[in-house]
């Protein structure tokens, strides 16, 4: 394989896993590091915390895109992805799964001996989350608990400790999470139902899974409140979750159960949106605090 080739191939593999929605998540990791740190963490724990964080993800997305390529293949939604089209080759799809893997293990086991013990619980949990779809409607949730370790992970990088650890940010990121996912869900509620896959649109109907994200999301920014009320943030923290708060009211108006035509959009930008804007706010008001 020459040099244009390898590069074409990367850059396939790279889009099959959505590498660029890493944005979703990785800012919550830094936020639990903040936290712990009372301010920015060193330069080494935030490059090491960044390699695991890239590493984790792209591990459970290309595991997911593999145990569904089946199913992927008979979706038209999804029959274009690289696997089911022939464009990766599952081989090359596993090799990228167990070299993500090993930088995963590699960041964790240069941050500390707590990040490195939790560390095989928080990457099987992601990647058990593919399989949950063929068993349960709590998909969402689990997907949801999986990205939940990323502010703690961020926060055991820098202590070394679970102590102090504000849970409420994990609970807020879990319910966060699980609100759009049943949403986005709502794309294949019908296909779903067919195949025999499990979400809570296909039983709850889209109407009602609207309800139930909407509900999720009060919770979500009820704990995004309390995890300010917990670490003492100031008034800073809470603008930028009045912010986010908003553009995710934008995201339920633009998105509704009988169309659908701008999920794509609105959710990729709006939750990269969203996680920014508080990652932005707790540095601000961590900032402010020492002034």
């Amino acid at each position: 394989m020459n040099f244009v080739s390898f590069k074409k191939k990367i850059e396939i593999l790279l889009e099959m896993i959505k590498f660029k929605l890493t944005i979703f998540a990785l800012p919550f990791a830094f936020m639990g590091a903040m936290l712990a740190a009372n301010g920015l963490p060193s330069l080494r724990t935030a490059f090491y915390i960044l390699l695991a964080m890239v590493g984790a993800r792209t591990c459970a997305m290309g595991f997911n895109r593999i145990v569904d390529q089946h199913f992927d293949a008979a979706n038209p939604r999804t029959a274009s992805r690289a696997l089911p089209a022939g464009e990766v080759k599952s081989s090359e799809a596993w090799a990228m799964i167990i070299i993500a893997g090993l930088l995963f293990f590699f960041a964790c086991w240069n941050l500390n001996n707590l990040t490195l013990t939790l560390s095989p619980l928080a990457l099987g949990l992601t990647l058990f989350y593919s399989l949950t779809k063929r068993f349960t409607v709590l998909c969402h949730v689990v997907l949801g608990a999986a990205l939940a370790f990323s502010p703690l992970g961020g926060w055991v990088a820098v202590s070394g400790s679970l102590s102090g650890y504000p849970a409420v940010l994990s609970l807020a990121v879990l319910f966060w999470v699980a609100g759009f996912d049943t949403i986005y869900a709502c794309l294949d509620a019908d296909f779903d139902r067919n195949a025999g896959l499990h979400s809570l649109p296909s039983v709850l109907g889209r109407r009602r899974a609207f309800r139930l994200a909407g509900l999720f999301h009060l919770f979500a920014f009820i704990f995004f409140g309390l995890t300010g009320v917990h670490c003492g943030l100031n008034w800073a923290y809470y603008v930028g979750l009045a912010l986010a708060a908003g553009a995710l009211l934008n995201q339920h108006r633009l998105v509704r159960p009988n169309d659908l035509a701008n999920i794509q959009a609105s959710f990729f930008s709006m939750n990269g949106f969203i996680s920014v804007v508080l990652f932005t706010a707790t540095f601000t008001a961590l900032y402010l605090n020492k002034l």
